[in-house]
């Protein structure tokens, strides 16, 4: 049986832009709707969304048929973690808050097996060699494994350009919330001093030949991402949705406040 092919991965050699989603309902059943959808990449949240590595895994099945590219985050750098998630299947992993060179190659020694890294091997008890039904799998799972490495603080903007540099990164994802915060604007991603940052880090990112990403679920902050250089972009968040579509049909009927608190991201 050959390698699963990854999508995501070969969509970033094409250097066109890539639309996704993020997915924070943490169920199968709601992940395999925006599956359906047409989004280019779905992100399952496992740091701030309640999911579990059986969660993921559901979810990494349900949206198997479709034609869009899941792409999931981890809760933090662990290793072990990391090597659960590959062996369950991830191919595309995005790690947060990375903030320097040597952090960054550990994550990349975590995705690989001896001797080029530490990850540990499962062999017939796991998805991602489907059950040892994938011939050669130890020596070519690389090629199938893509690291995504989110520079979301101020000590990450410093080292943006030598973080991307890493052999075994493949992408960068910039964070605007927790860089905001982090450059003491909470809830205020727009801040000119935080545009700044966010610029800084695609040039950066771009000087080393390595695409970038980031979320942005309003347009017109979209937009200016892309044509700043940004190649996958997050447009919208599940529940956010969810939650707009609830009230925007509500207030059709029912009178409301007249503000509503605006999500922050």
């Amino acid at each position: 049986m050959k390698l699963p092919v990854n999508t995501f991965k070969e969509a970033l050699l094409k250097n066109e832009p890539l639309w996704g989603c993020w997915a924070g309902f943490a169920t199968g059943y709601c992940a395999e709707i925006l599956a359906g959808t047409g989004f280019d990449w779905l992100l399952i949240d496992g740091e701030h969304a309640p999911n579990t590595l059986q969660t993921i895994l559901a979810q990494l099945q349900a949206i198997a048929p479709y034609p869009v590219a899941p792409v999931v985050r981890s809760v933090n750098q662990d290793p072990a973690l990391i090597k659960q998630l590959l062996d369950i299947g991830v191919q595309t992993l995005m790690v947060p808050m990375v903030e320097s060179a040597r952090q960054a190659a550990a994550l990349a020694t975590a995705m690989r097996y001896p001797p080029h890294g530490i990850r540990g091997v499962g062999g017939g008890l796991v998805r991602a060699t489907r059950w040892d039904a994938v011939d050669d799998y130890l020596n070519i799972a690389h090629e199938s494994l893509c690291l995504i490495v989110q520079v979301e603080s101020p000590k990450g903007v410093e080292q943006a350009g030598s973080i991307a540099a890493v052999d075994g990164v493949d992408a960068v994802f910039i964070g605007p919330a927790d860089l905001s915060i982090g450059m003491g604007y909470p809830g205020n991603p727009g801040h000119p001093d935080v545009q700044r940052a966010i610029e800084q880090v695609i040039k950066a990112v771009q000087a080393v030949g390595k695409p970038v990403g980031i979320l942005a679920p309003l347009e017109e902050d979209a937009r200016r991402y892309q044509a700043l250089g940004c190649q996958f972009i997050a447009v919208g968040i599940d529940i956010s949705l969810l939650r707009k579509g609830a009230l925007d049909t509500l207030a059709r009927y029912k009178k409301q406040p007249t503000s509503l608190p605006s999500s922050t991201y």
